[in-house]
């Protein structure tokens, strides 16, 4: 049906690769590019063995729009997949623009001088997209992606008023290294370093990092410590149902993880400023990221699950209704299907299935989107149908408080 192109071949890029050479009947011919091309050939070759299908590969500097151009050009698909790092987002859309194609991502862009991520960024291309008739679709992994889409599903079947949203995510699972990041550790450690934030009575609220914690009970996992931090698709939710009087996002981490990270941080090892060593200058987080296993690295004997969903409150024909939705996947499933860890997976799949609507049409109408402004129901069919099930209950008691 359509060329693609995919940029980015850490894990979720292999994923995406994966996903998208098994819909082949869509995804009819395959690009996977990245800085480095003896990753995206590696990649190829895993799936030319395990699904039979071949794909192209390239080299490019994301960060160099002339040449993502180039390669845009030379290839000429349909949509660009950027699954390369949130600094790239920005320089990517315009190539985007500037070749002519549509643009998805699965992380909003954030600058690499400062940890600041927000959407605000690219929420100024709505118009340059309009006007070039071209799509931009926004956040489409899991956290942000699904989440949204469980969201916007909640609120067209379940109810007539969303109060409160609480999006909990756990990883389960056992890598059994004693510290390693579940994707890339840049973006990882920066995002869970920063202060908190959740949203209540029309306000932002600020929290010391990790400050709110409780356990909570994941489906055939049980309780685990979850932390609230703040996460890019509150921005947009709360956004788009501005009948939320709260939204949290919670995230679990075990003890051993949190201590390694707390003495990486004491001893200046998470700074992203840079520092002067043997007359060189270097940015120690970027250093860490050299050291610490790569996230593409821990799927061979990860054991363990992940589970991720929307726990909600609102209103329902005049009653007060609790529902909950969400998906939990196995790490040595995911190996087993795509040679990746369950994190990938849940990001790469929808991923996948984004652009799948997009290029059949579901999805597709000129701006920029997030994943919760689109109609859920095709989403959600698709996550069924494409190794991420989805599951849900209504009216049962959820984990949290709520004001009276």
């Amino acid at each position: 049906m359509a060329n693609v192109l995919i940029i980015g071949a850490g894990g979720v890029g292999s994923v995406v690769a994966h996903k998208c050479a098994m819909n082949s009947q869509v995804f009819t011919t395959i690009m996977l590019a990245s800085r480095t091309k003896a990753k995206c050939d590696r990649i190829a070759a895993e799936i030319q063995e395990m699904h039979g299908i071949t794909i192209q590969t390239a080299q490019v500097d994301a960060d160099v729009v002339a040449e993502t151009v180039a390669l845009i050009r030379s290839f000429n698909p349909v949509l660009v997949i950027n699954v390369a790092l949130p600094y790239q987002d920005l320089p990517i859309m315009d190539a985007c623009l500037e070749a002519g194609v549509h643009y998805m991502d699965t992380a909003n862009y954030e600058p690499k001088e400062v940890a600041k991520f927000e959407y605000s960024w690219q929420w100024a291309y709505k118009e340059r997209f309009e006007q070039a008739g071209l799509m931009a679709l926004l956040g489409c992994g899991f956290d942000p992606g699904a989440t949204q889409v469980f969201t916007a599903y909640a609120s067209k079947h379940y109810f007539d008023r969303m109060d409160y949203l609480d999006i909990v995510d756990c990883n389960a699972g056992n890598h059994g290294k004693a510290f390693a990041t579940n994707f890339n550790p840049e973006i990882n450690i920066r995002e869970i370093t920063q202060p908190g934030r959740y949203w209540e009575n029309g306000e932002w609220v600020e929290i010391p990092a990790m400050s709110i914690h409780k356990p909570i009970d994941y489906p055939a996992i049980g309780p685990r410590e979850s932390y609230v931090l703040y996460h890019e698709e509150l921005e947009s939710l709360v956004k788009n149902f501005p009948t939320l009087k709260r939204a949290r996002f919670w995230m679990t981490f075990g003890q051993a993880y949190l201590t390694h990270l707390e003495v990486l941080q004491n001893v200046g090892m998470t700074r992203i400023d840079s520092v002067q060593f043997k007359g060189i200058d270097i940015v120690p987080l970027e250093f860490l990221k050299a050291v610490l296993p790569a996230p593409d690295s821990l799927g061979e004997n990860y054991t363990g699950q992940t589970s991720i969903g929307c726990q909600i409150k609102g209103v329902k024909d005049g009653e007060d209704r609790t529902y909950f939705i969400w998906n939990n996947c196995d790490h040595a499933e995911t190996y087993r299907e795509v040679r990746g860890q369950a994190v990938s997976y849940t990001t790469g799949v929808p991923a996948m299935i984004g652009a799948m609507l997009m290029l059949t049409g579901v999805w597709m109408k000129p701006g920029v989107w997030n994943c919760e402004e689109l109609d859920p129901d095709p989403f959600i069919e698709q996550m069924n149908k494409q190794g991420l099930p989805v599951n849900e209950r209504v009216n049962i008691p959820l984990p949290h408080e709520y004001p009276a």
